[in-house]
């Protein structure tokens, strides 16, 4: 199946207090190059995050974004009340054994700010977490392929048609190809005829024959039809064909370069110049192509 380089994926897991949700992005790229974002309690997820998501994306700048939302109130942090207390009682002797009347809320600040008052506990996740957040990473992947796929079928019959104009230019050039002959064998009698001097017409026969058979293009023309085939073969039966296609497409060019420097003929060179154009727009989808 065809996809294309570029895609989007989102998918969401929802817990009793938690929602998670994993996002993955990618742009065209010779290789691969994923980019994890992640909270700081998932992080030891990161390796099967990233061994999960190359075995499915493959190629491409790729960017996957996991995020975590709590949905009930909760919190990790927590007041030692007793310390607390102790701390209030030995501030308030302190205060009154030099006289100071000040009242509980101005010392309140500088309680809290007392060592091991408060203490944060780190945050732990456990198995139904951890299968929560593969879940939903498995989910985004399958949206972020399904969209892949649907971009694929659209860049390939957009190729395909591209390579069959390529053959219908290159079959217009036949007749022009026959007359052409004619057209240069009449230039080179009227230029000799201009020189106003005797010439051997057999060898003169000869040369112009030699002339044209270094113009013939049945040969370009036969490579250009095969590589036409097998950029269809290649599309129709390998999953991930973008380099291939890439390099058929290259060699599809020599072949139009070589037909257009042969030409010798405005109406040839007009196509030669349609199947050019037609050949640089498959090589820019070609990149978008995985």
């Amino acid at each position: 199946m065809i996809k294309s380089m570029t895609g989007f994926g989102k998918g969401e897991a929802t817990m009793p207090t938690k929602k998670i949700t994993v996002e993955v992005r990618s742009l065209n790229s010779k290789q691969l190059d994923l980019a994890v974002r992640l909270p700081g309690i998932y992080r030891h997820l990161e390796f099967d995050i990233r061994q999960k998501a190359s075995a499915s994306v493959l190629r491409g700048k790729t960017d996957i974004s996991i995020s975590v939302e709590n949905t009930a109130p909760q919190s990790t942090t927590t007041i030692n009340q007793e310390l607390f207390g102790l701390y209030l009682q030995q501030l308030n002797q302190a205060l009154e054994s030099n006289d100071f009347s000040v009242n509980n809320e101005a010392v309140l600040p500088v309680i809290m700010r007392m060592p091991d008052v408060v203490s944060t506990q780190a945050e732990q996740i456990g198995e139904e977490e951890e299968k929560a957040v593969k879940q939903a990473l498995e989910m985004a992947l399958d949206c972020f392929n399904a969209f892949r796929e649907q971009e694929g079928k659209t860049l390939i019959a957009d190729l395909l048609k591209r390579v069959d104009n390529i053959e219908q230019y290159k079959l217009q050039v036949e007749p022009y190809e026959q007359a052409r002959v004619e057209t240069i064998k009449n230039r080179i009698r009227e230029n000799i005829a201009q020189l106003k001097v005797d010439v051997d017409s057999n060898r003169l026969e000869q040369e112009m024959i030699f002339y044209i058979e270094k113009l013939d293009i049945t040969e370009e023309k036969v490579r250009l039809t095969n590589h036409c085939n097998y950029f269809r073969e290649v599309a129709a039966t390998e999953d991930a064909p973008g380099r291939k296609l890439g390099f058929i497409a290259q060699e599809m060019g020599r072949e139009i370069n070589t037909l257009g420097s042969k030409s010798n003929e405005a109406n040839m060179q007009i196509l030669v110049v349609k199947m050019k154009d037609e050949l640089e727009k498959i090589k820019e989808q070609v990149l978008n192509i995985l």
